[in-house]
């Protein structure tokens, strides 16, 4: 019976050894993995806040990137818009009547005389004006012009350009932004 009871002892102190063990060792687990579950909880929030800031820099990105691209749409409607004004004046002015087309065309003629004494003028193929009409010595008519005068003293190493389309874009060019004021606000 003593060593039943040695055998029982020896048995008891080892199930005590081995249930203080999974004890120790179920501590340890838990302890790994709440130390784990701490950094994984610590990693989630970290990438959550750098997806965050990554959607929301996207997002600016995106709005930004859609405000360029109306702001280009509206400056090329713009753009439109003042060719179309440009080519309006031009046509205007080049379908005006002929008897205004030759009174513009006098005071282009005496304008120029202040730099070129009795000039040489070339119009468009289509007028129906004279030299004497408008008061120069000369008068060619040449296809290139679509309205106004080109004016050239006799050698022709002066030239005055009095196109309409000349004319038109140094005035356009030197009021462009108060076209677009006028235009656009």
């Amino acid at each position: 019976m003593a060593l039943d009871n040695v055998t029982k002892d020896i048995t008891n102190s080892v199930k005590a050894s081995v249930k203080a063990i999974e004890a120790e060792r179920d501590a340890e687990v838990a302890k790994i993995l709440a130390e784990a579950d701490s950094v994984i909880s610590d990693m989630k929030a970290k990438e959550d806040k750098k997806l965050k800031e990554a959607i929301e820099q996207l997002g600016r990105q995106v709005l930004s990137s859609a405000e360029l691209e109306s702001k280009k749409i509206v400056l090329s409607k713009k753009k439109e818009i003042l060719e179309k004004a440009f080519a309006g004046s031009l046509a205007s002015l080049e379908s005006a009547s002929a008897a205004t087309r030759k009174k513009q065309y006098k005071q282009m003629v005496d304008a120029a005389k202040k730099v070129i004494d009795n000039p040489k003028a070339y119009c468009a193929k289509g007028e129906s004006i004279t030299a004497e009409d408008i008061g120069v010595s000369k008068l060619e008519k040449v296809s290139s012009i679509t309205g106004g005068l080109i004016l050239e003293n006799k050698d022709g190493t002066i030239q005055v350009d009095m196109q309409y389309r000349t004319i038109l874009q140094t005035v356009w060019d030197r009021e462009m932004k108060g076209l677009s004021d006028i235009l656009f606000g």
